[in-house]
């Protein structure tokens, strides 16, 4: 059953959306002793007191055409901008100046009871980067009263959605390194968690000293409600040698006693540079071995009758293990009447991220009991049952690694790491199978297919290392939710049961037709109509009349859009009672839809807009969350917002080898606030581009982001190589660029500034208290050279209303020379960033190409959108129609459309809906609303889920 959450506001989005950046509340300890005393229960903290107190309340649901808000929200007064129905662009005042955050609270650790005699255990590969290889495969290890997970990459918030594992039952998460590939998914989560229920639930994170640099990093963005429990071991060992006799001991408890080794990277000289040779904190890898308690060895009560003993209390005391003596005197041990113990099982999870890691792994002492190999024995010499490899196929195929892996003898190893096999099948099924059918229907917007053919990746040779046998290892490739059973121990050994049965792309095809016969025929007739538009195109003669598409008749129907600002017909007033200019807000005829010149004689080559997530909030079965990749081709390309999952989207996308192009031909990343489901895939992009350019000359990547986005790069870079440079998006609002470009500087940057709704002192200032830093030259200096390399005239920031620091970007291509030498002036994009409507956006907007603006709720829920300071479809389109812009495409929708969300067809006559995957070529343009109709076809009986239903089944 879902929780019961008293606040139906609160229930609208999880926490990652809803608050403003606050300091972290986490608490740290360091374990040191290879020998673990007893686990304390984990008690509130002192000090810190709980949300606020709340009385019950039933379940509110949400359902489509009825609005949850049931009063204004606080700091909405009426004559600030709130919602009454005398202001048009209502918007939370609070929320805009970062005071929306509520009272500390203190989340209880769950503290389950531990069961001696678990029924049901098992390890299982939870297959997030096996087939895109963008994080390290999580490990699930499973108990009746606890669950433990190694590993919280990128996108395990979206696996276990798909998969219906229910993170809310995970006790503890272990990492084996310390790094964006293993930890990437582990702010999204920690949000996640803290937002389930009335109070919020927390968990228990372990890691090397490496922890405590992370903790740090995510200081910056995590709200203090969020409470982060970490406990970082082994300090020691990050500054020496991995070298230790004993490993340190974590968890030790009735069920399952989990032990981490150090593993350290050790350099040769002739391998790497000598600036090289320190590693960084984030390379230190960890091997836990998890141990489970021995069972008791069988009562045998001949065996007890044999030495005096009679049937009662007596037998009872000797399967607890107390000796007990006969009537005779004699004393009687359970040894004596007890069957041997059957050992409990063991698994080891080996992470050996490089080449340089394999030397010191080879040489732990505290493995050596685990070996067969009699050299190794100890008296405490103990068998392993299963080994799960983390490690890429690079390192784990060499001759040296499998021959490492025969001295454990039979043990059953599983090879979990990065196989290009497993890229067969794609791990999200549900994301496949809906771009599967988007791509049967319109290949032209969405290429990707969800498929892709298996490539060598990342320089692996697949011919290399043929001749290592992997049947003396007894071997298996890791498969999507493979589990080895460890309890009942009847039952131990591989199951391989709850592996996801295997699927093509002509599967759901055929799928598709069967369940829509009619859509069969919509490919070719979007084929007809796309070749009709580049027919015309190419008809058009250079000094010939433009021709416009003829439209679909619903297309064609007058709009009924209201003005933004008036419900009433009226002129609004806003917050300063100033009247907006007239010209910002007048709508735009119908009949003025010429075809700019940059789209009439655009080539496929100049620019493309692909959406890597199109979601609110949090990952999600079917929409990843905000990111945009630009794609200028030749010149580079760019990202707009970096949520997580990010790059396994691009991999997605663009494949391994394609993805890894686009990261390496990065010009720029610009982050529009610091709202998580915006920015924390930018580590692992970042980490990426660094380790792919290493060795090749190159200058660090440009970051764009509001200035609170710095404070957690500078902290995470003590991890990883992040090879970045960043800029304030406060220096690059439009006034500083122009001037810094030299070019229409006639008039004063200060007076330029004071003229916008957002100047210093006004009611609608973009709310931060703090002076701005001085500016960065160089990197000043680096925008100019990245416009120049991009073939942009200008890209500049715009304040918007949403949280404080909260931006919209334009990008404006420099003109071109057509073929007749005719001036052609470059396509400009917008982006709005999280907002709701404003004039600063419809200024910015003015005559865009393309206007990609959020749509996070539907009309019907304005009163939603006012208190998270959203916009509404309708709210969005009326800012594209008032601007002007050629095209407008609705993005970031809540989880409540899980596929396609709520709008007015009568508002959509240049309007897309964006889907993840999807890639609008500038020369597409003209044909983008024609498309809408024939996506609808595919979701006619799709519902509007309730609350995100599909999610909530993963966390509850």
């Amino acid at each position: 059953m879902p929780p019961q959450v008293p606040s139906p506001l609160r229930r609208l989005l999880p926490l990652s959306q809803t608050l403003a950046p606050a300091p972290l509340l986490y608490l740290s300890r360091r374990l040191f002793s290879s020998v673990s005393a007893p686990r304390p229960p984990f008690t509130r903290a002192a000090g810190i007191r709980p949300l606020v107190c709340r009385g019950q309340a039933s379940r509110h649901h949400l359902r489509r055409g009825n609005s949850t808000a049931r009063k204004e929200p606080e700091g909405m007064a009426s004559g600030g901008g709130g919602g009454g129905k005398d202001a048009g662009v209502a918007f939370n005042k609070m929320r805009a100046e970062g005071r929306d955050v509520r009272k500390d609270r203190s989340m209880e650790l769950k503290n389950r009871r531990a069961n001696p005699i678990s029924t049901t255990s098992y390890v299982q590969i939870l297959g997030t980067g096996m087939d895109t290889q963008d994080t390290a495969p999580s490990i699930l290890l499973f108990f009746d009263k606890q669950r433990f997970i190694f590993n919280a990459g990128e996108g395990l918030q979206r696996f276990c959605t798909e998969h219906k594992i229910k993170l809310s039952k995970i006790d503890h998460i272990f990492f084996t390194r310390v790094c964006s590939e293993t930890a990437g998914g582990l702010p999204g989560l920690v949000l996640t968690l803290a937002g389930m229920g009335d109070e919020g639930m927390s968990v228990n994170i372990w890691g090397p000293s490496d922890l405590d640099f992370l903790a740090g990093a995510m200081k910056s963005f995590i709200p203090n409600r969020a409470m982060l429990h970490t406990h970082s071991f082994g300090v020691e060992h990050s500054a020496s040698s991995s070298q230790s006799t004993e490993a340190t001991v974590t968890i030790d408890d009735e069920v399952v006693r989990i032990s981490a080794m150090f593993v350290k990277p050790r350099y040769n000289n002739e391998a790497r540079n000598s600036t090289d040779i320190n590693s960084k904190p984030g390379d230190t890898a960890i091997v836990y071995s998890c141990e489970l308690a021995e069972i008791k060895g069988k009562f045998d009560p001949g065996k007890a009758q044999a030495l005096g003993l009679e049937r009662g209390p007596k037998y009872r005391e000797l399967q607890l293990g107390n000796s007990v003596k006969t009537v005779a005197g004699r004393m009687v041990h359970p040894s004596e009447v007890l069957d041997p113990p059957i050992p409990g099982p063991i698994v080891l999870l080996v992470d050996c991220p490089t080449q340089y890691h394999m030397h010191e792994l080879f040489l732990l002492q505290s493995l050596s009991r685990f070996y067969e190999d009699s050299s190794c024995q100890t008296e405490n010499a103990k068998k392993v049952n299963c080994i799960i490899h983390l490690g890429p196929s690079s390192v784990t195929n060499t001759v040296d690694y499998q021959n490492w892996m025969k001295s454990f003898g039979t043990t059953q190893h599983i090879m979990a790491g990065h196989e290009n096999k497993n890229m067969e099948v794609p791990i999200l099924k549900g994301s496949a199978r809906i771009s599967s059918r988007l791509n049967f229907v319109c290949p032209q917007l969405f290429p990707s297919s969800g498929f892709w053919p298996v490539e060598p990746a990342n320089g692996i040779d697949l011919e290399k290392n043929k001749s290592t046998s992997f049947q003396a290892c007894e071997s298996v490739a890791a498969a999507n939710l493979l589990k080895f059973r460890l309890r009942p121990y009847a039952q131990l050994g591989l199951d391989r049961a709850s592996i996801p049965s295997l699927f093509s792309y002509e599967e759901i095809v055929d799928e598709l037709i069967s369940e829509i016969p009619e859509i069969k025929e919509v490919p070719e007739q979007i084929s007809k109509f796309w070749q009709s538009s580049v027919d015309q195109k190419n008809a058009l003669a250079p000094a010939g009349k433009h021709m416009l598409m003829v439209e679909e008749p619903w297309i064609s129907k007058d709009s009924c859009l209201p003005d933004i600002l008036d419900e009433q017909g009226n002129l609004a007033k806003f917050q300063d009672d100033s009247s907006l200019r007239e010209s910002v807000w007048r709508k735009r005829p119908k009949g003025n839809s010429e075809t700019p010149c940059c789209v009439e004689n655009a080539t496929r080559e100049d620019m493309e807009i692909t959406f890597l997530g199109t979601g609110s909030s949090q990952p999600s079965k079917y929409r990843n969350v905000s990111s945009i990749y630009i794609n200028l081709f030749a010149r580079g390309g760019m990202l707009l917002d970096c949520g997580e999952g990010t790059l396994g989207q691009l991999k997605r996308r663009f494949g391994v080898s394609g993805a890894d192009e686009a990261v390496k031909n990065l010009r720029c990343i610009w982050i529009s606030h610091i709202h998580a489901d915006h920015h924390t895939g930018l580590a692992r992009v970042l980490a990426l581009r660094s380790k792919l350019l290493n060795g090749v000359p190159h200058k660090p990547l440009l970051v764009i982001g509001p200035k609170q986005l710095l404070r957690f790069l500078n902290a995470y870079s003590t991890l990883e190589d992040l090879d970045m440079q960043f800029l304030d998006c406060r220096q690059t609002l439009k006034p500083s660029v122009e001037e810094l470009l030299g070019d229409n500087a006639t008039e004063s940057a200060t007076t330029q500034l004071e003229n916008t709704m957002f100047a210093p002192g006004s009611r609608m200032e973009n709310y931060n208290k703090k002076p701005s830093s001085p500016k960065d030259t160089t990197a000043l200096a680096n925008l100019k050279e990245v416009l120049h390399e991009s073939g942009l005239e200008i890209l500049y920031s715009v304040p918007v209303v949403h949280c404080a620091q909260a931006f919209g970007v334009v990008l404006r291509a420099k003109e071109k020379v057509s073929s007749a030498g005719k001036a052609i002036p470059g396509w400009k994009v917008v982006y709005s960033g999280d907002t709701r409507p404003c004039p600063a956006l419809v200024d910015a907007s003015r005559d865009a190409t393309v206007l990609i603006h959020e749509a996070t709720f539907e009309d019907s829920m304005k009163d939603e959108a006012i208190a998270r300071n959203h916009s509404t479809t309708k709210e969005a389109i009326a800012v594209g129609t008032s601007a002007g812009a050629y095209r407008i495409i609705l993005t970031h929708f809540s989880q409540r459309y899980p596929k396609i969300p709520v709008f007015d067809e009568e508002d959509m006559h240049k309007t897309c809906i964006a889907f993840d995957l999807m890639s609008v070529n500038l020369a597409d343009l003209p044909v983008l609303p024609k498309v809408l109709p024939h996506l609808k076809l595919l979701f006619k009986d799709e519902m509007v889920v309730e609350e995100s239903d599909e999610v909530l089944e993963a966390v509850v």
